[in-house]
């Protein structure tokens, strides 16, 4: 039986800040999602893998500068860039990861050049970006990484909290001036990773997670987003990517989590990953994740007020949101 392909696609959580938002920038980010998904339904459509439809539209997401991964990536405290990504094939268990790296313009789309021509599951820094350019990636110079609303923002998250790292770009009043106007989040509160689950047509799954990490951040961090089971993981029965407070994400291996609470328990889709999330909200972590299981069940949950998110089955129209209680997704 051919299966309806199913796509769903995250770019960050956080507190939504609707006094800065102006009708402009909602139309901004809503259409950068929509095109994503759009994109990703043809490719699903035309017979293309899960694995290649999430490939697809996390390098989509990492090339527009609204989001926290690729072009635009957030500061570390050194003001630099340092990348993670990750991308797991559900059907053969397959991952690449990488941490750590900059310079790589697709991190996501390198994660898979691990995975597919090394021995290796994760790989990080120059070895990583070594083994890179051995193999083709593409590079781009520092400049195609510099914005100034991301460097903003880590001057005042060190002028308010010095040596302190915070959830993507904690820019509050100041940063947020200079940043894309009417941004529908909260600085203070986002969180910006970016990520993709997949079921295509012949049932076989696929996730991967891109993000620049946090802003102000001790070079050398690593949070959830390459470490496989944490923000990233497929199997045969589920799909899930994660976006929040990594170091509660890694601590309580979330996205493995929801597929064995699917596999062992029985547990519905739904079921699983609010049960995950609400054990992250306990610790005091905050953020959501997007998941689709084997059936075609897709599920866009989070703890925080908002999420950038969305979904597209078949040949519908995709649906996206930003804020709490939106309906369709």
């Amino acid at each position: 039986m051919v299966q309806v392909p199913v796509l769903a696609i995250h770019g960050g959580a956080g507190t939504i800040n609707r006094e800065a938002l102006s009708a402009e920038a909602e139309r901004e980010y809503r259409g950068a999602l929509q095109s994503i998904l759009e994109k990703g339904r043809d490719a699903l459509a035309a017979g293309a893998s899960a694995l290649d439809a999430v490939t697809l539209a996390v390098s989509m997401l990492e090339d527009c500068p609204l989001f926290n991964a690729g072009r635009g990536a957030v500061y570390t405290s050194a003001e630099t860039h340092e990348m993670d990504a990750a991308i797991m094939d559900g059907s053969t268990l397959r991952t690449g990861a990488l941490s750590c790296v900059h310079g790589v313009k697709n991190p996501i789309r390198a994660a898979r050049v691990v995975m597919e021509q090394s021995p290796h599951v994760l790989m990080t820094s120059d070895g990583a970006m070594a083994f890179l350019r051995e193999h083709g990636v593409e590079f781009m110079p520092d400049a195609y990484f510099d914005t100034e609303h991301r460097l903003a923002q880590l001057h005042q998250a060190q002028a308010r909290q010095p040596g302190a790292a915070v959830l993507d770009h904690d820019g509050a009043a100041a940063a947020s001036k200079l940043s894309f106007a009417g941004n529908p989040l909260d600085e203070k509160t986002k969180m910006g990773t970016v990520g993709a689950v997949a079921l295509d047509s012949r049932g076989n799954l696929a996730a991967a997670t891109s993000t620049g990490g946090m802003t102000n951040k001790l070079p050398g961090r690593v949070g959830d987003t390459p470490i496989v089971g944490a923000g990233c993981y497929a199997d045969d029965g589920v799909a899930v990517s994660c976006t929040g407070s990594g170091e509660y994400f890694i601590r309580l291996v979330v996205g493995h989590d929801v597929a064995a609470r699917v596999r062992y328990q029985g547990a519905s889709l739904e079921d699983a990953v609010h049960a995950v999330l609400a054990r992250v909200g306990e610790l005091g972590g905050t953020g959501g994740l997007i998941a689709v299981d084997k059936k075609g069940h897709v599920t866009l949950p989070f703890i925080s007020e908002g999420m950038y998110r969305g979904c597209v089955r078949g040949a519908e129209a995709p649906l996206v949101a930003i804020y709490g209680q939106e309906e369709g997704c």
